[in-house]
């Protein structure tokens, strides 16, 4: 049976009778298809897992939808259940803040303040302080992320080496709806007509990654990306569209690539990535 606690003082108990290798996958809730991807991904290289739930009021800034951000708890807690995971921790704001907004906050360095850095300052500084936060109350020996936020992906396996942390951090594959649509807990903010134009950004994904296998160089690569999502008339914004190597520095000649892509569509923010492979 999955157990929900919501006190550090508990998940401590319970997280000292787990023997054997321990993941966490951390989420801010409204869970779908893709977090339950990172859960069977643990549960086949881990003993226990705890899933996390907290909507993380450090990564919002002061326009943003921290107070509308999807809330699911009971629906959470089932695909928890479902995917194995013995343990959710579902702390208040209190407990994992419970002196306001902390002094102390994790600094990204250069690579955390581009792409997403760029577009919501001090978002990753709340990301990789919760995350440290969560590490060290969790204690895993293994953590998952999807690879859909890559940035973040990026960035916490950067602080675990250079923090010298005990945990391997793990990605997972993104997850799509058929049509390619990237699997987002804020998909549900989306009319129809919206969710139909959020295809632009993995339709510039596929342009991006197809020029590519055609032998584009980084240029025609995200040319190729561009004319993909202008295509027509678009009702999207593009917020930005970059190549970078897989550590998020200057894209290579040739060899491995990301293509990172996020744009507004109505009032909802979006990001995806995808690998592509540069021919040279």
């Amino acid at each position: 049976m999955t157990r929900m606690v919501h006190v550090k003082a508990e998940l401590a108990q319970v997280r000292a009778a787990m023997p054997g290798t321990v993941a966490v996958v951390m989420t801010m809730g409204a869970l779908h298809d893709g977090h339950a991807a990172l859960l069977r991904a643990a549960r086949e290289q881990a003993d226990h897992i705890i899933a996390t739930i907290f909507v993380n009021p450090l990564q919002f800034g002061p326009s943003e939808d921290f107070d509308r951000y999807p809330r699911s708890p009971d629906t959470d807690l089932a695909i928890c259940a479902m995917a194995g995971a013995e343990v959710v921790f579902a702390p208040s704001g209190s407990q994992m803040y419970p002196n306001g907004e902390p002094r102390v906050q994790v600094s990204p360095g250069p690579s955390g303040e581009r792409f997403e850095g760029a577009s919501r300052p001090g978002f990753f500084h709340g990301v990789l302080t919760v995350v440290l936060k969560l590490l060290q109350l969790t204690r895993p020996e293994l953590a998952f992320f999807g690879e859909k936020d890559y940035q973040q992906l990026t960035l916490v396996r950067r602080m675990a080496q250079d923090l010298d942390l005990p945990v391997r951090v793990l990605g997972v594959p993104t997850v799509r709806e058929p049509d390619g649509l990237a699997l987002s807990s804020r998909n549900r903010y989306l009319s129809p007509a919206e969710r139909r134009e959020a295809l632009r950004l993995s339709a510039a994904l596929r342009a991006g990654a197809d020029a590519a296998e055609r032998g584009a160089d980084p240029v025609g690569t995200l040319a190729a990306a561009r004319a993909a999502f202008t295509a027509g008339e678009p009702k999207a914004t593009l917020d930005y569209l970059e190549l970078t190597d897989p550590d998020l520095g200057p894209p290579p000649r040739s060899g491995p690539a990301r293509l990172l892509v996020a744009a507004w569509v109505g009032d909802t923010r979006l990001i995806d990535n995808a690998p592509l492979t540069l021919r040279g």
